[in-house]
């Protein structure tokens, strides 16, 4: 009788020392189809056993999604708005912020366009639809076809305060669900233009345009005009296996190294305290 009661509660430790975690996240197609899912599987290759379900769905659902209590964390490529915020605080809780990387917003063109160089101001032009032919700005006569994210992305809203002023989008912008949408529609349309982070604008058939002079690489971050940082955000201070793994990612040599090599740039990891 012992022995079986010994089996059974080895057996019941046993099935709860391997039962896996699982985390849920959601917000941001900028993290959520690249790098997250990478620095996931490198997390797990670390010996962490942990499931992740990952929805990239945009920068706004990470907000409600938190809200609602539906995610254990979330990603957005944009700051948490005011009224966000108020959403968080009518309930007693607070949406913290963690840099997740550093992004800079790539102002693709179909590779044999010609442009590959425009102003901030001839930028702003296109999306707002004061330019509509490549002749305006430098180009061979065509008419401009601009791509850009929905209005659920914080590309979009980013894109919309650093680009184009805070002005409106043209009525004739085409919007697309995620980066690699608009890589491959601006691949697959001569006369399009588009943007995307900067793990996307590699694709074959685009060209990264410089703006105001300035290419968007990791060496420019600082200098280029949309340079913007990436987020993580939990409610309250995160704890358990999120704290775990959101320090992990943002410390890690390893996780630095998957988000360097997907295209982003990793956080710079804190100095290490003086030994005393």
């Amino acid at each position: 009788m012992k022995l079986k009661i010994f089996t059974t509660i080895f057996a019941a430790l046993t099935v709860a020392a391997s039962a896996q975690t699982k985390l849920v996240i959601k917000g941001s197609d900028t993290l959520g189809a690249k790098m997250v899912p990478q620095l996931s599987e490198a997390y797990k290759a670390a010996g962490n056993n942990v499931d992740f379900e990952i929805a990239a769905e945009g920068s706004s659902v990470c907000f409600t999604a938190l809200l609602a209590g539906t995610a254990d964390f979330g990603m957005s490529s944009r700051g948490i708005k005011s009224k966000e915020k108020d959403g968080f605080a009518s309930k007693g809780q607070e949406a913290i912020a963690h840099v997740a990387g550093v992004d800079m917003i790539a102002v693709v063109v179909n590779e044999s366009n010609g442009v590959k160089a425009l102003t901030k101001d001839q930028v702003a032009g296109i999306f707002t639809g004061k330019y509509t032919d490549w002749s305006q700005v430098g180009g061979k006569a065509g008419k401009i076809k601009a791509y850009t994210r929905n209005t659920s992305s914080g590309t979009y809203k980013t894109f919309q305060k650093l680009g184009m002023n805070d002005v409106d989008y043209g009525q004739n912008t085409q919007k697309m669900a995620g980066n690699e949408q608009i890589a491959e529609a601006v691949a697959g349309d001569v006369n399009g233009i588009g943007y995307v982070g900067l793990a996307y604008a590699k694709r074959d058939g685009i060209s990264p345009a410089t703006v105001d002079g300035i290419a968007p690489t990791p060496s420019n971050q600082s200098s280029y005009p949309l340079s913007r940082n990436l987020y993580y955000y939990t409610l309250g201070e995160p704890l358990g296996e999120v704290k775990k793994f959101i320090e992990w990612s943002l410390t890690s040599p390893v996780a630095a190294e998957v988000i360097n090599k997907v295209g982003f740039i990793a956080p710079k990891a804190p100095a290490p305290a003086e030994a005393k």
